[in-house]
């Protein structure tokens, strides 16, 4: 065992303004700490085998699925089911930090979807 946080883990960069810290990446789990900036969001995307949960450490997060938008703050959390369309975004006015749990890894099983407006409307399949 080994202590692994921001400081140690790997790091990248995604839609060129957030961060990205792997904290656990096996086959069966991956934990990310990640990082946006105000006004940050992802693509709408779904993923077929992986379960999601988002919790918040610092900041403000809206998550975008089934055609409404959710807004969480620090200490709350949501789980994205597989097949269900989504994205995250951070509509605040600080950076957002924020943990994202899947299970299993998200490794392959990321599908991009077009944009449904400004909610995301639809589930995947």
């Amino acid at each position: 065992m080994d202590v692994i946080s921001t400081q140690n883990a790997p790091h990248h960069k995604w839609q060129s303004v957030c961060d990205a810290w792997p904290l656990v990446d096996q086959p069966g789990l991956s934990v990310k700490e990640e990082q946006m900036p105000p006004g940050a969001a992802e693509t709408l995307h779904s993923h077929c085998v992986a379960r999601q949960f988002f919790y918040v450490l610092q900041g403000c997060l809206t998550i975008e699925a089934q055609g409404r938008a959710l807004e969480l703050t620090v200490g709350q959390g949501t789980e994205v089911p597989p097949g269900v369309a989504h994205r995250a975004r951070n509509t605040g006015g600080t950076a957002l930090r924020f943990l994202v749990v899947s299970s299993p890894s998200t490794a392959g099983d990321r599908h991009e979807l077009p944009d449904q407006g400004p909610h995301g409307g639809a589930t995947g399949g």
